[in-house]
């Protein structure tokens, strides 16, 4: 038979939804349904969570349930966050707000009430950066270095600020002498902000009106070069030098004469003065010793 202790009940202005006593904790009210706590309730619940949370033993049931019920009640701080991003036309808004609820924990693990400071105020920053890094990280459509990521919002930041002062597109130089950077930088975070967004091979590249399917327009994938086969004919022969080097005298002259002159085995026979059988072997033994270096180097 269990009983419920008259202290466990919810502060003054609660509602009635948020007032079981019957918590895991003992002394913490138990919330019926955090989604229906209202916005200025979780502010006052949540001061009195993260009193409890601040003297229960990590690890316990007691903590468990304090920091979970913090993490439900504050859900409405990720969803005001993630306002900001949900224009930007990439990331799945569930994921967004999975991303700021990661926000959310790190502010509660490290929040402190003895720096009396709304946590509100404290949480928010965190989730933001959270999503920040999310979109940072996740959106590019071509993996380019984190420098290069801050250095294409800053580019486009000076370039407002310059064009509004110009009243025209600034160059590279006044890029470079607004940001203090060398034009070589610019350059590089122009270059790698055509990593932020990839387009189709399909759309045209001439700008005109005709598709894919059309009669006279060239898409992008038509302006792309095929690969060379002969380029890997030269890797080889470059591989192969060296191993040809590695041959004694006569092993070389039988490859210059079979290959390089195009001579038959017969005819390298009566050459060395051997057999046309014993030249096959030779060969044999000469050519896989050439295939076993290679497969090595590679």
């Amino acid at each position: 038979m269990s009983t419920h202790s008259p202290a466990a009940s919810a502060p003054p202005g609660i509602g009635a939804a948020t007032t079981r006593t019957d918590s895991p904790s003992g002394e913490l009210p138990w919330i019926e349904d955090t989604g229906k706590v209202s916005p200025q309730d979780a502010r006052k619940l949540s001061k009195l969570f993260f009193d409890r949370l601040q003297v229960l033993e990590e690890g316990t049931h007691e903590y468990q349930y304090a920091r979970n019920t913090l993490i439900e009640m504050n859900q409405s701080l990720v969803r005001f966050a993630a306002r900001r991003f949900r224009n930007l036309g990439s990331g799945d808004l569930e994921d967004i707000l999975q991303v700021g609820t990661i926000g959310l924990i790190k502010a509660i693990d490290r929040f402190d009430l003895s720096r009396e400071v709304e946590f509100s105020s404290f949480a928010v920053p965190y989730i933001h950066g959270e999503i920040k890094r999310f979109f940072r990280d996740t959106t590019w459509a071509v993996h380019v270095p984190r420098r290069l990521q801050e250095l294409r919002t800053d580019l486009a930041k000076a370039q407002d600020a310059l064009t509004d002062t110009l009243g025209r597109t600034p160059t590279v130089g006044e890029l470079a002498g607004y940001l203090e950077l060398t034009e070589a930088e610019v350059i590089d975070g122009r270059v790698a902000s055509n990593g932020y967004t990839a387009g189709s091979l399909d759309l045209p590249s001439d700008g005109g009106d005709d598709g894919p399917g059309g009669s006279g327009g060239r898409v992008f994938a038509d302006t792309l070069g095929a690969c060379d086969p002969a380029m890997e004919l030269v890797e080889n022969f470059h591989a192969l030098a060296p191993l040809l080097e590695g041959l004694d005298e006569r092993d070389r002259g039988i490859v210059e004469m079979r290959f390089g002159r195009e001579m038959t085995q017969s005819e390298i026979g009566a050459e060395l003065g051997v057999s046309q059988m014993h030249v096959s072997r030779l060969l044999s033994r000469i050519l896989t010793t050439l295939r076993t270096g290679m497969l090595t180097e590679e």
